[in-house]
């Protein structure tokens, strides 16, 4: 699905990405997980094509990216950030910034197919937002909106959904309802890449993780070998410890920086 193979990228004098190797395989879910500034959210844009690499190699979906029509990819891409909330009109009616999804349009300005309309609002029901409809994006909660995007993704039917950070400003009532609505996606066949840096938001669906440290992978792999004390103090810089529960990794920064 996605292969990041020798990937470096700079800014300016900067160093953002160094050596990153990465494979995403059909039927696997993969949570990209690490500090702020380490490179999470450049990985990503790496995924959709709104960053090329400075030198390495970027596959999603069998096309290689400086080699096909980027565009063409990102139909079969489902992308969830801020910055794409951002640029949608927010006195919009809520079926209808759904709806944009299908075309990746970000606004309609044409009449808009019934069977397109029914199928945003069938999807806006599966979130349980059906109510709100007819409502403008702007009366709706952040956690609500948030929840309007991935409706919005699912509409394409993509094979990739690519998400940074969907909980970010989120309070804890509003996020849990979002990852609920988020572990149904075990039920479609796609595939699903989240970037966050707080490992609670790793809930069953996520199969796989990748530790990302100051622009390199530093671990890869099935969520319980990765996930370790020893490996999450390594990228954090601070001693932790790990406790499991319902399938869900909580961790506790331990006092004072000395491992017990």
């Amino acid at each position: 699905m996605i292969t990041l193979q020798d990937i470096t990228f700079r800014r300016e004098e900067r160093q953002i990405l160094d050596g990153v190797n990465l494979q995403i395989n059909k039927g696997e879910h993969w949570v990209i997980l690490g500090r702020n500034g380490c490179g999470k959210t450049t990985l990503l844009e790496m995924m959709t094509g709104y960053q090329f690499p400075s030198s390495g190699t970027v596959d999603v979906l069998g096309n290689r990216f400086g080699e096909c029509d980027v565009r063409e990819v990102r139909k079969q891409v489902g992308y969830i950030s801020q910055s794409v909330i951002e640029k949608l009109t927010l006195r919009d009616p809520v079926w209808e910034v759904v709806a944009t999804g299908e075309y990746a349009y970000l606004r309609f300005y044409q009449t808009i197919d019934e069977e397109v309309r029914q199928k945003a609002l069938r999807l806006l029901d599966e979130v349980g937002l059906l109510y709100t409809a007819d409502q403008t994006l702007a009366t709706l909660s952040q956690g609500e909106r948030k929840k309007v995007m991935l409706a919005r993704a699912l509409m394409s039917n993509p094979k990739l959904l690519i998400m940074d950070e969907p909980c970010a400003g989120l309070d804890l009532y509003e996020r849990e309802k979002l990852l609920i609505d988020l572990n149904r996606l075990s039920e479609r066949d796609i595939t699903v890449v989240y970037v966050t840096h707080h490992m609670e938001e790793i809930i069953p669906l996520f199969t796989h993780v990748a530790l990302v440290q100051d622009g390199r992978i530093v671990a890869a792999g099935p969520k319980k070998d990765v996930l370790s004390p020893e490996w999450l103090s390594r990228a954090y810089d601070w001693p932790v410890a790990v406790e499991w529960a319902d399938d869900r990794p909580w961790i506790r920064a331990l006092s004072g920086g000395k491992q017990q």
